[in-house]
């Protein structure tokens, strides 16, 4: 992983070998301006004097977790067709883990203990549903996703010359996005035959065989209705499934096939006719994260998952977040994407809420006025060194405080508990999130090994 470089007077340079941000500091000529993600601020360099390569960070928005790839790109011509080719360095990998579930729970549980109070008891008066919600308005757990999305774009733009975005901005099928022109059989085969239909269905279904529930397996493409039997090729006809269970079935209709599960037969045809489920959620969270991108006023790339999965299958690039993200829009070529991966939780700062509630909703026990203690903040990063007693070692890793200054550290290797003031040095303080750096395993070309959290 590059290091970020930053000029004297916080300007952004062009990211550094980890090796010549050692000796840039051993020198003195740097000072560590920032721990995570570790950047560096020169003391005898101004951005312009320095030659600045123009590098793009990439961006594949999800659910529950945002991949995100600072690259450096370059394009060549081939000679022989007069085709560009477009070469991707990867300079930084990371992952962002949204808490839009955990806001969602509270809302939901602050909405049931108001809703009883304000039935039960006489004092709270009745809450119409008189009030209007302006234009673009998506729920707060959706509209969580876009803002730390977005306040990691910008983070990025200020540590990194950061000169165009990319986006995977729908799911499926933008091969007419590529070539608005492009129809029938040159549509139909065209580079991304099979990638976009099998992408789609494979979220449909959950990744999953219907008729068996085999899970982690290679799946094939069954037609629910056979087309021996008048089926179409209709995606609400299209469903995934183990090979055996496809040689099984054969070519006989489904209420044959599976004539003693008549509740999966049920659940099959119920889903088949369904929309993917949260489409239009993760839909709606794109285009609004789309539409805050371009207010950044850099050029933005905007591609397909299909395209995203074909370009990750021709280059043998293995499956993860991030890796989706180098492999969005237009790529010919991936160098370097073997490296470890920032892995950034989204913590929150806190919350407002000084009291403990019963099931009911009632205040059970209040919390501390304070939200600091002895010069520390829950979330904040500390490095804690114990020289005796049970708890001899050092501890690195994200902090939460008590009044009485018994501290608990999360760290990589898990949670310690009952650890000193005394004993902790301030690293970072806390901007609600969570790091953890983690390496892609280069031998099985996929997963990933924790390395340690900070």
């Amino acid at each position: 992983m590059h290091i970020l470089v930053l000029d004297k007077r916080k300007k952004p340079l062009m990211p550094c070998h980890p090796a010549r941000a050692r000796e840039l500091l051993r020198e003195g000529r740097a000072r560590v301006h920032r721990m995570v993600p570790f950047t560096i601020r020169l003391v005898d360099r101004l951005q312009a004097d320095s030659v600045l390569q123009p590098l793009r960070l990439k961006l594949d928005p999800g659910s529950r977790t945002t991949g995100l790839a600072l690259v450096r790109e370059k394009e060549t011509v081939d000679i022989s067709t007069g085709e560009i080719i477009r070469t991707i360095t990867v300079l930084m990998l990371l992952e962002l883990k949204h808490r839009g579930h955990a806001i969602r729970d509270a809302l939901t549980s602050r909405r049931a203990f108001r809703r009883r109070r304000r039935g039960n008891l006489r004092y709270r008066p009745a809450r119409f549903n008189n009030r209007t919600r302006k234009d673009g308005w998506l729920a707060p757990s959706l509209q969580h996703r876009v803002d730390t999305t977005l306040a990691w774009v910008k983070r990025l733009m200020r540590w990194a010359p950061v000169m165009a975005l990319s986006q995977e901005l729908v799911r499926f099928d933008t091969q007419a996005m590529q070539n608005p022109e492009i129809s029938g059989t040159e549509y139909q085969q065209g580079t991304l035959l099979g990638y976009e239909v099998r992408e789609y269905l494979l979220e449909k279904w959950g990744r999953e065989c219907v008729y068996c529930g085999a899970e982690h397996t290679p799946l094939e493409i069954d037609h629910i209705h056979p087309r021996s039997k008048g089926g179409s090729d209709r995606v609400s006809n299209l469903t995934v499934s183990c090979h055996d269970c496809n040689q099984a079935k054969g070519n006989r209709p489904l209420e044959q096939f599976l004539a003693k599960h008549p509740e999966r037969i049920r659940k099959i045809l119920a889903q088949a006719k369904a929309p993917l489920r949260d489409a239009a959620a993760v839909n709606s969270t794109r285009w609004a994260l789309f539409q805050r991108l371009k207010a950044t006023n850099l050029p933005v790339e905007v591609a397909s998952g299909g395209r995203t999965k074909y370009n990750r299958h021709r280059l043998h690039i293995s499956k993860e977040h991030c890796l989706d993200a180098v492999c969005v829009g237009h790529v010919d070529a991936i160098k370097n994407w073997q490296q470890p991966v920032l892995s950034i939780k989204a913590t929150g700062r806190g919350s407002y809420q000084r009291t403990r509630l019963t099931k009911y909703g009632f205040p059970r026990g209040y919390l501390t006025r304070s939200k600091s203690a002895f010069g520390f903040q829950t979330g904040d990063m500390v490095k804690a060194v114990v020289t005796k007693g049970k708890k001899a070692g050092i501890y690195l890793g994200r902090v939460a405080i008590r009044a009485s200054g018994s501290f608990n550290i999360q760290t990589g290797n898990g949670l310690a508990q009952h650890i000193h003031h005394r004993f902790c040095t301030l690293v970072q303080r806390g901007d609600g999130y969570g790091y953890n750096l983690t390496l892609l395993h280069p031998a099985l070309n996929h997963g990933v090994a924790e390395a340690g959290e900070y």
